[in-house]
């Protein structure tokens, strides 16, 4: 799924480290790592550390083989969780496996034993571990890797997962592998129907994604389901479906964000009345925040997050990033941040794009980001207003709601 690795940050333009502050390279990442999405931890030579986390096969590996070996290891300390998940398949998607006795290493169970699973043809893989080295700091990797359709087929990625509860402002959204160009006869082939039902459309983008929402944010208690009836179809010259498959999710609670940049603030509603307002960093004038509506499209407890995968080189590379909810594709990430002065929340701006708040190093429960964390959900709409950025683009992660409806129906292959 390219960028959506967990090892992006900041939506901002990137500019040169030396020319906006210029100091040496130590004291500009301290400048730049006051609520960024991701920030070097230095050695004393001001080198960013190696990564402390392998995982085989390697991250976004396409074609990978049923048979490839699936291996996450360290080379210090010791592994204190992996979890490895087939996407798409629900509750039942984690694949079992098992530690070395040290746990400096972890494999899938060995074929034939109980519980043991091997990998499925066409389909995606994710993986996110987190180790402890021998100080007790945390580090984490999350890796995505696909395993190989068959020549001529086609697959679609989904999104929100298999009997997952998801917030009111989700959209449907299916990445396919090959090329569409019979995007008509696809469309056809998937529907999104509601109870109680609403009408709900599908867009285009491109010829591999195509997204489905309704006109306003859904009801709570709503239960969506994705219907795929693409075996055989023929979605381009030679090239057929994979999937017959119908998966369903609900709504949950109705929660939204809105992100005053100017005012440094975070305002978290429920069901329309006001549950809390929580002090911020966001995005420099230099490297803004988009403004517009985003959506949660990932969580993660702890993540690493690199500059070097969204353009700013090495300006920052951090391992253990708490509390990280993906709000865009190129890297813009609600998170905590444990590095900052306490003063900085509420009073000023300094990150590469991301909205930080305020945290402790391992992702305090109680801090204010951990608290956000805990009530929020995939799906969940964030509000991003005051920037001098540009309005986040439709697909750039969930942001479909940015484009006016008539623009939205009049992106499918059948209108």
């Amino acid at each position: 799924m390219g960028p959506e690795t967990g090892q992006g940050a900041g939506s901002g333009r990137r500019t040169g480290v030396r020319r906006l502050y210029g100091a040496t390279a130590a004291a500009v990442l301290v400048a730049l790592c006051v609520g960024v999405a991701g920030c070097a931890l230095v050695a004393d030579d001001g080198k960013a550390p190696d990564d402390a986390i392998t995982v085989t096969p390697d991250d976004r590996s396409r074609g990978v083989p049923a048979d490839a070996p699936v291996e996450v290891s360290v080379p210090e300390g010791h592994l204190e969780s992996v979890r490895m998940v087939r996407r798409g398949t629900g509750p039942n998607g984690t694949v079992a496996g098992e530690f070395a006795p040290d746990r400096r290493s972890w494999r899938p169970l060995p074929a034939g034993e109980e519980g043991a699973d091997v990998l499925e043809l066409a389909s995606q893989y994710t993986v996110d571990a987190v180790a402890v080295d021998a100080t007790g700091r945390r580090v984490a990797r999350h890796t995505t890797f696909t395993t190989k359709v068959p020549p001529h087929r086609f697959t679609g990625f989904f999104r929100p997962e298999h009997r997952q509860t998801v917030g009111t402002a989700m959209i449907v959204s299916l990445v396919f592998n090959r090329p569409i160009t019979d995007r008509a006869a696809v469309e056809r082939a998937v529907s999104v129907t509601a109870e109680p039902h609403v009408p709900v459309a599908a867009h285009w983008f491109g010829r591999s994604r195509l997204d489905f929402r309704p006109q306003t944010y859904w009801k709570p208690g709503t239960r969506v389901t994705l219907d795929l009836r693409l075996r055989d179809v023929r979605g381009a010259r030679g090239v057929y479906g994979t999937q017959r498959k119908k998966v369903w999710f609900t709504i949950g609670r109705d929660q939204r964000s809105v992100v005053d940049v100017r005012r440094h603030r975070l305002t978290v509603q429920r069901a329309g009345a006001v549950t809390s307002r929580v002090p911020v960093t966001a995005g420099t004038r230099e490297n803004p925040t988009y403004n517009g509506r985003m959506v949660i499209s990932e969580k993660y407890r702890v993540t690493r997050m690199d500059g070097g995968t969204v353009g700013f080189g090495g300006e920052y590379d951090i391992d253990d990033v708490p509390h990280a909810m993906r709000l865009t594709t190129s890297g813009t990430f609600l998170h905590g941040n444990y590095w900052a002065k306490p003063g900085i929340f509420g009073a000023k701006n300094t990150s590469h794009g991301c909205i930080g708040l305020e945290d402790e190093r391992g992702g305090g429960a109680r801090s204010p980001a951990g608290l956000f964390f805990r009530h929020s959900l995939v799906g969940d709409l964030v509000t991003v207003q005051g920037t001098k950025e540009r309005t986040v683009a439709p697909d750039n992660g969930l942001g479909g709601w940015n484009m006016p409806w008539n623009e939205w129906t009049a992106g499918s292959a059948l209108s």
